[in-house]
């Protein structure tokens, strides 16, 4: 049976390989934050806001029929981006494809190695918070 999660994670994976260097990355990355669409303001509230992160995120899960969609966004760039990386990742599986998928991706990506320990720490805090969701929509 396919898992659309990790499926989504290789894709990722290819895709940055196509890049020569860690500022191209970062580059990269940044440039998919920038795409993010903007939460309501009634959306930026503390109840959405994921903790364990340096700068401001939220985040918001919806379960439509058997899959989660996630909308997120941040007041920082890098992680608007990390966020890019994350919907597109997990954004629209089913909470058993994402709670049946490692998070091996961070580590062949080289996020783990070239972030910052508060921006590797808020990815963590932001991936903990997609399997709270899945296991949650899960039961």
């Amino acid at each position: 049976m396919v898992n659309e999660v990790t499926e989504a994670q290789a894709e990722v994976i290819e895709e940055f390989g196509f890049f020569d260097n860690w500022m191209d990355r970062y580059q990269y990355i940044i440039d998919l934050g920038k795409r993010l669409p903007d939460l309501d303001a009634s959306e930026r509230v503390e109840e959405n806001q994921i903790k364990g992160c340096q700068s401001q995120v939220w985040f918001v899960a919806e379960k439509q029929d058997d899959r989660l969609n996630f909308r997120a966004i941040s007041d920082a760039a890098i992680v608007s981006g990390l966020i890019a990386i994350l919907l597109r990742i997990y954004s629209g599986k089913k909470p058993s494809d994402i709670l049946a998928s490692s998070t091996e991706f961070v580590q062949a990506l080289g996020l783990a190695q070239h972030l910052s320990p508060t921006r590797s720490n808020g990815l963590d805090s932001m991936l903990a918070a997609i399997q709270r969701f899945a296991a949650q929509a899960n039961e």
